[in-house]
């Protein structure tokens, strides 16, 4: 990442690169939004920002996920690798106050990270020239996107080629963990893939509701396209589809 935002300075890479996270809501809502289908499948990057997908690729046929990467500690580790290596950081979403808190926050764990400008999530698509025009003005290098599934991955997509820096990462609620609105999970519950669970009795309440419907929905897509789908392949016969 600090090396395409240097190649991105230097006219090398031509176009932002983009970070979308993929969990159980991700691959329930894929079925039901074309647009956001599509999104995903434009990403320069998909990481498994949900334990309940590492599982998932452990006993499904295929390349297993070797472990979680949680946005919320992605977030951390490119501050700390921006601070160290002069990049800046633009923040879109979330309300004006905690986005201002957000910055706040950032700047006060990671001194030296220069966060060259902000605005909250609350914008029109007629807003989005303007949007654009100032994250390109900022000179930013990595611009973090916090509007929310699917219309963060939506904008991004829509908007990568007009967006001037180095890296476009999609987020969520990031910026709400970051100045505590939101709490993580204890580290062993982290540590045991049990976060959903906490988020689940601790956040809002749209959030039971959220893993009530997405999950099982999830693990039927999951059985039907890739268990199913699997077998199907295999007991295809060797000749089918071959001209008589």
């Amino acid at each position: 990442m600090i090396d395409d935002c240097f190649r991105f300075r230097s006219g090398e890479l031509p176009k932002a690169r983009t970070v979308v996270d993929i969990n159980g809501q991700a691959i329930s809502m894929k079925e039901t939004d074309s647009d956001y289908a599509r999104a995903l499948a434009a990403a320069d990057v998909i990481h498994a920002d949900g334990q309940f997908i590492v599982w998932l690729s452990r006993i499904l046929p295929g390349r297993p996920i070797p472990e979680r990467t949680a946005t919320t500690d992605l977030i951390h580790a490119c501050a700390k690798a921006a601070e160290e290596n002069g990049l800046r950081f633009y923040l879109l979403g979330a309300t004006e106050d905690v986005s201002r808190r957000c910055a706040e926050e950032l700047v006060r764990l990671y001194p030296g990270l220069d966060i060259c400008g902000r605005r909250n999530g609350f914008f029109s698509e007629s807003e989005e020239d303007a949007v654009i025009a100032d994250i390109n003005a900022s000179g930013a290098d990595i611009v973090w996107v916090g509007l929310g599934k699917p219309k963060e991955q939506i904008f991004t997509m829509r908007t990568r080629d007009r967006m001037r820096c180095g890296w476009i990462v999609t987020c969520g609620g990031c910026f709400n963990f970051i100045t505590g609105d939101y709490k993580r999970a204890p580290r062993w519950m982290q540590k045991a893939g049990l976060e959903w669970l906490h988020r689940m009795a601790t956040g809002p309440t749209y959030l039971l509701k959220r893993y009530l419907l997405t999950i099982p929905h999830s693990l039927a897509v999951v059985f039907r396209e890739d268990v199913l789908g699997h077998f199907r392949k295999r007991k295809k016969p060797d000749g089918e589809g071959a001209d008589s």
